[in-house]
């Protein structure tokens, strides 16, 4: 078998996602032969492919007269040919020619003419083969038509933005540890080990990198100094404003960065909930580097109550399980993974979660609930429900810089340091007396 080569590695890692595998759980064991550099090299590649799928694959599918359905690692590779001729610095002769050695790693020796011939067409006639394939914004913006039709409806002033900002490479932000350093501090240490970084206006803790890089180059995270978290993540705790001594829940946690945060900025009694052992290891993993200490629970959030005996909670965050549409630019696959029905099953469980909770709240306490998607029905349709139903909360107003108030809560487009997220602030009002 022959080595693995970064266009091998894109070209089997986007026919697996396309098959319906995850990316994060194919590109790391692809990738593991390969050296740091030509691991760079397959991720640029397969991100970027990922993120202009359905309009590379249109481009492809103008050169040929059947469409490759049988043949889906051919197709994919064909697409990392062409990603590379019109999207980055690498020589037109070196992706041509590279690409087309990628067909003996794969075995697709057979299919060498093919793609050697449909990239140096690519390279004639560039112009006019766009001009086809973005025939309709689906294609011209690589979503499927469904998820492009709902983000249009949603955001009718600004949908085009959303969608290109959703195809953009998002900036590498740390979250720095306030419990050891400050901002100021962490940044000049970032500037003496040569990482320009950037503040992030309206979070507090936020610093965002101008260019990303492994964690270990990263001055003293392995001591807890910083965290890696997008701007949006980091406003959790600022709206939560947990004091020092109050109980708190995190009612779906992992990997725990709205867990360390909380606990960064107050002394509180943390019970950290998830329904994974897996991912709740992850959660242990960052709060022992962090030097941080919660009480953890591997249980469904929505059944929490049968095996809690300790009192009601002062503060409760709901990040809640979602389509993840708000961090499409760090994900990719979600474009391809998500179905349409998809979006009412996790919006039920959503609000699942959100009423079971409720109870867990004692009277006058605060209940921050958060999803990472873009799309309503996942945002203040919930909560529009969940009001319908409760008659002791209370819908606090969220006034900031950052993002667009609605009737209920406040959602925040993806662009710049920060994904696309939803927060919506709930008050429980205390119990009239008799």
């Amino acid at each position: 078998m022959m080595k693995p080569t970064p266009r091998s590695v894109a070209a089997q890692t986007v026919a697996s996602v396309l098959s319906g595998r995850s990316l994060d759980t194919v590109l790391p064991k692809l990738e593991q032969p390969l050296s740091a550099g030509d691991r760079s090299l397959a991720r640029a590649l397969t991100y970027g492919v990922l993120r202009e799928h359905l309009f590379l694959s249109a481009l492809r599918d103008e050169m040929l007269k059947t469409p490759l359905v049988q043949d889906p690692l051919t197709a994919a590779l064909i697409e990392v040919g062409l990603y590379q001729l019109r999207a980055t610095r690498v020589s037109p002769h070196a992706a041509v020619s590279e690409t087309v050695n990628a067909c003996a790693v794969l075995e697709l020796t057979g299919r060498r003419a093919l793609v050697n011939a449909l990239l140096r067409r690519y390279q004639r006639d560039s112009r006019t083969l766009e001009i086809a394939a973005a025939s309709n914004p689906s294609r011209q913006y690589s979503y499927p038509t469904w998820l492009l039709d709902s983000i249009r409806l949603d955001w009718p002033d600004q949908w085009e933005r959303v969608l290109v900002e959703g195809n953009a490479q998002g900036p590498m932000c740390l979250r720095v540890n306030s419990k050891k350093t400050d901002r100021e501090t962490y940044q000049a240490l970032l500037k003496g080990a040569a990482l320009n970084s950037s503040v992030v206006e309206g979070v507090a803790d936020a610093l965002s990198l101008e260019n990303g890089v492994p964690v270990e180059r990263l001055p003293d995270f392995q001591a807890g100094a910083v965290s890696v978290q997008d701007a949006s993540a980091q406003l959790a705790v600022d709206l939560l404003a947990a004091e020092p001594g109050q109980l708190v829940l995190d009612a779906c946690s992992a990997p725990g960065g709205k867990t360390a945060h909380i606990l960064e900025r107050a002394d509180v009694r943390m019970i950290a909930l998830d329904s994974d052992q897996f991912r709740l290891q992850r959660v242990q993993e960052n709060l022992q580097r962090l030097g941080l200490e919660a009480e953890l629970h591997c249980c469904d959030a929505g059944r929490f109550a049968d095996r809690w005996d300790g009192p009601q909670f002062d503060r409760i965050l709901l990040d809640a399980p979602c389509s993840g549409t708000g961090v499409i630019r760090r994900h990719p696959d979600i474009k391809y993974l998500r179905r349409h029905d998809d979006i009412p099953r996790m919006a039920a469980e959503q609000l699942r979660l959100l009423n079971a909770l409720w109870g867990q709240l004692a009277p006058g306490g605060r209940l921050i609930f958060a999803t990472c998607s873009i799309l309503m029905a996942e945002g203040e349709e919930v909560i529009k429900s969940f009001f319908m139903r409760q008659a002791d909360a209370k819908h606090e107003v969220i006034e900031a810089a950052w993002g667009e108030a609605r009737r209920f809560g406040r959602r925040i487009p993806p662009g710049g340091a920060h994904d696309g997220f939803y927060y919506a602030s709930l008050r429980k009002l205390a119990k009239k007396a008799k």
